[in-house]
């Protein structure tokens, strides 16, 4: 594996100049930040040896280089899930290869479902913990000891600095955000009602099918991350309704320049 993340990274730099040093990852219905990149090259995920290709038709699969912030970014316009077939390594693929090329701080988005009774469709969620229901993890196996750790330690999975910033920001900028725990399922299907309670009962307040392996990835090679959520829909008694892939796109367009707000300044701050 080592071997393959070394080759996907000298394919990249013989394609681009740019030294990023933040990595990006865009989730669902939330690709407007690539808008506010200064792009200097883009890479199609089929051309780079050993990459996985995206099969969701709403991830466009680049990698996309440039300037944000005044920083030298790599942004994902579009992720790998574990529902589309991967393995939990090449789900998390990009992660490593982002981390080869020099990314100090990983940046990461999702559209996710809202069980905290309090939300609100559009809530923004800015992550703290998570909770990992995943049937399988990125790190089993022979660990890679250049990468990190064979027992990383995930007390502090999302970095408390970054939140505080993030939470200025928005508070500056008269934007209202939630803090809480986002729980990973595999999906592809959405959650039943007893399922939304269940990821409640046990500490969530959203729950998505993305996320917790990059991070857990990230936190291996000792990347800081921050990650913020979208809510699209909700599982809470008497607000659940039948919600479609379009549903999802709609409400993360909607509240999307919000999120992009946070995000670049945060990008800019960091």
């Amino acid at each position: 594996m080592l071997e393959q993340f070394k080759e996907s990274v000298a394919f990249i730099q013989s394609k681009t100049n740019v030294k990023p040093t933040v990595g990006i990852i865009l989730g669902t219905g939330l690709g407007g930040l690539v808008k506010e990149i200064e792009i200097i090259d883009e890479i199609s995920y089929g051309d780079i040896p050993h990459f996985p290709v995206s099969t969701v038709e709403s991830h466009k699969g680049k990698l996309i280089f440039g300037k944000l912030g005044g920083k030298d970014v790599v942004a994902m316009q579009g992720r790998f899930h574990y529902y589309e077939g991967y393995n939990m390594q090449q789900v998390t693929y990009p992660v490593r290869v982002m981390k080869l090329l020099g990314i100090e701080k990983l940046f990461v988005s999702n559209a996710s479902g809202g069980v905290n009774p309090d939300f609100e469709v559009g809530e923004i969620m800015i992550l703290n913990d998570h909770i990992n229901l995943f049937p399988a993890h990125p790190l089993i196996g022979k660990n890679i000891d250049e990468l990190g750790p064979r027992f990383p330690d995930m007390s502090e999975s999302y970095c408390p600095k970054m939140i505080d910033t993030a939470l200025s920001i928005a508070k500056e900028n008269d934007i209202k955000v939630s803090v809480g725990t986002y729980v990973g399922l595999t999906g592809p299907t959405l959650e039943t009602p007893a399922e939304y309670y269940y990821v409640r009962a046990i500490g969530g307040d959203a729950v998505g099918m993305s996320t917790v392996p990059e991070i857990i990835v990230a936190r291996h090679m000792e990347i800081p991350v921050f990650a913020i959520s979208i809510i699209t829909d909700l599982g809470v008694k008497g607000k659940i309704k039948k919600v479609s892939l379009q549903d999802v796109i709609d409400v993360a367009s909607r509240q999307e320049p919000k999120m992009t707000l946070i995000m670049r300044e945060l990008i800019t701050r960091s």
